[in-house]
């Protein structure tokens, strides 16, 4: 016998075994399902009302409301809270830079 009729055979041996065996847990997954009752879920959607909607002037009070919260911690900064610009960093001639500082009128003055 050839090693390919050989393989055939085999081939189909297993294929037949596998069917019978998919064939019997069909059957008892089938059993099974029958004695057992069925679990059904049912969904309901809300449909919105017209007495849901939200009141205008109940949006403008929240509105307001916000807006008195945000004015209560908002702060406000000008050029006179920023500190002097001071650089810092490493010459690599020397080792140093010397210190020195920066205004905002020369930072402009450099910006013009």
């Amino acid at each position: 016998m050839k090693s390919t009729a050989f393989k055939k055979i085999i081939k189909e041996c297993v294929r037949e075994v596998f069917r019978d065996e998919l064939k019997d847990i069909l059957l008892e997954s089938l059993k099974n399902n029958n004695s057992k009752p069925t679990i059904t879920e049912s969904v309901t959607i809300p449909q919105p009302s017209l007495s849901s909607r939200p009141d205008p002037k109940s949006l403008v009070d929240k509105k307001q409301a916000y807006m008195d919260v945000i004015g209560q911690t908002a702060m406000s900064f000008n050029s006179s809270d920023v500190g002097k610009f001071n650089p810092q960093g490493v010459d690599p001639v020397s080792g140093n830079m010397p210190v020195g500082e920066v205004s905002l009128d020369q930072i402009t003055n450099l910006i013009k």
